[in-house]
């Protein structure tokens, strides 16, 4: 590809929005910081062109020209849709890509992926204090009349707005070792304590040159509909980078994720206590 895509994804309410904003910073990397369309049209092209019977009796045909084409199509449509621009990287933030390593990697053999993690707890606790203040209105999939616990329940289940991708992210051990290498995990913690420091790793794991930046004096940056989400996950970007003090979260709350994703703990969080009954 002429123009490389730097994948970002990951969970919510896990900095990808600030990541792109300080991605933006070098010279070599364009990132408007908004989720790209890219990923869903690719998942809905996909589902369309497997029940087309004209391409299905092509591949019947000649299945190894057939099938090459649809990787050439969708690097192509990738290139154009990117093509307007002259860094060498662009960033395509969408969560979804998480769950498509495998495909990517059929049409981008080289490809890169920011994915970005936080302690789940406290990305309960951002999701719960945004709700407090917004309390009159209700989430996409509403959830505003449901208690915490219930509340968690739904957004840490397998197919929900937390849940899903944590699963994803779990799942990731399990996709071959030659793809892994191609994963950067940006932990949410250690982007706020360090970001001068993070970002200069991930600048050298692109193969780019560094370029260093003051965290407290940012460009603040247009940012994605924060209605579509009904204000409960607001992606507004800062001018300084200031640490979110922590959470407060329910001791059964706690137990219950500290139970329920224990790879996930033990991978990005070796030395996190979980939390026991009280005495």
């Amino acid at each position: 590809m002429a123009r490389r895509p730097l994948y970002v994804t990951g969970l919510p309410r896990a900095g990808s929005t600030l990541l792109c904003q300080l991605l933006d910073l070098h010279p070599d990397i364009e990132s408007a910081g908004l989720s790209s369309p890219l990923c869903g049209i690719f998942l809905k092209l996909r589902a369309q062109w497997s029940d087309n019977e004209f391409l299905l009796a092509s591949l019947d045909v000649d299945f190894d020209q057939h099938y090459a084409r649809l990787e050439r199509a969708w690097a192509g449509f990738m290139q154009g849709y990117w093509g307007e621009g002259q860094a060498p990287w662009v960033v395509d933030k969408h969560r979804a890509w998480l769950s498509q390593i495998e495909t990517v990697a059929s049409f981008d053999p080289d490809f890169r992926m920011l994915v970005c993690v936080r302690e789940p707890t406290q990305i309960l606790g951002s999701i719960e204090a945004q709700h407090a203040r917004t309390p009159l209105l209700d989430f996409p999939d509403h959830l505003a009349h449901l208690s915490r616990l219930e509340r968690a329940d739904r957004l840490f289940a397998p197919e929900g707005v937390v849940g899903g991708p944590l699963r994803s992210i779990e799942a990731l051990s399990d996709v071959p070792v030659s793809l892994q290498s191609h994963l950067y995990y940006v932990v949410f913690e250690h982007l706020m304590e360090d970001p001068v420091s993070v970002m200069a790793e991930i600048h050298q794991w692109l193969g780019l040159a560094p370029a260093p930046f003051d965290p407290n004096a940012l460009p603040i940056k247009p940012h994605e509909s924060d209605s579509h989400y009904r204000f409960k996950y607001p992606h507004q970007t800062h001018g300084r980078i200031d640490p979110p003090k922590p959470h407060d979260i329910s001791h059964r709350i706690q137990q219950q994720l500290h139970s329920h994703f224990p790879s996930f703990y033990q991978t990005f969080y070796p030395g996190f206590v979980p939390a026991k009954d009280p005495v």
